[in-house]
């Protein structure tokens, strides 16, 4: 989704001070607070608030074949645990860093013996998968690649709709692009799994 700082265009959320100095910084905590409703969403960058527009169809349809093909998959094989598009994962605190991929899964192995107590999910998952949109900038796309794989994630994949492809990033050196016509693997961080990469957008 394209992200965009925070503006005067909408209601400020109740964690707004239009007194706050420019250095003030918001917290995950304070996330939390923003107001529903406004047909936004909200990722916090190093106590930045980013406002995500909302999805075209394009965009939306293709996360579905990704819960359908992938998630079905992970729930079949009790691989671990899938998560849907806005689930908030924190990255970093002080200043606190809060995305929300289109797809996440961690695997079983990973999993805390007790469900986090947080509302937003303490650290990155294995999988993190970005669906481009329209309006996504390239440096905001690369930015969310880097804090997800610094954060821990084993693979970050990027899809495209408007050029079919999935680039597979395991590190920044380590970069595989898939396109129409051939297969998507899992392995290593979903073993076993493989989709045609045209599946995802039919």
């Amino acid at each position: 989704m394209a992200e965009h700082a925070l503006t005067a265009d909408i209601d400020p959320p109740k964690c707004y001070n239009p007194d706050m100095s420019t250095t003030t910084r918001v917290t995950a905590a304070d996330l939390l607070e923003l107001p529903t409703g406004l047909g936004q969403r909200h990722e916090l960058v190093a106590g930045e608030l980013r406002m995500m527009s909302p999805s075209g169809w394009e965009h939306g349809e293709v996360v579905g074949n990704l819960q359908t093909l992938l998630g079905s998959f992970i729930r079949q094989h009790r691989l671990g645990r899938v998560f849907g598009a806005e689930t908030g994962f924190l990255l970093k605190r002080n200043p606190d860093t809060v995305r929300a991929p289109d797809f996440a899964f961690i695997a079983k192995e990973h999993l805390p013996a007790q469900k986090p107590k947080e509302a937003f999910w303490p650290g990155a998952p294995d999988l993190a998968v970005e669906v481009l949109s329209p309006g996504d900038r390239t440096g905001d796309v690369d930015e969310k690649i880097e804090e997800w794989l610094a954060a821990g994630c084993a693979a970050v994949w990027v899809v495209d709709p408007k050029l079919r492809t999935v680039t597979i990033y395991q590190s920044r050196t380590n970069v595989q692009v898939k396109v129409a016509g051939e297969m998507l693997p899992g392995d290593p961080v979903v073993p076993g799994f493989s989709c045609a990469v045209n599946e995802l957008f039919e």
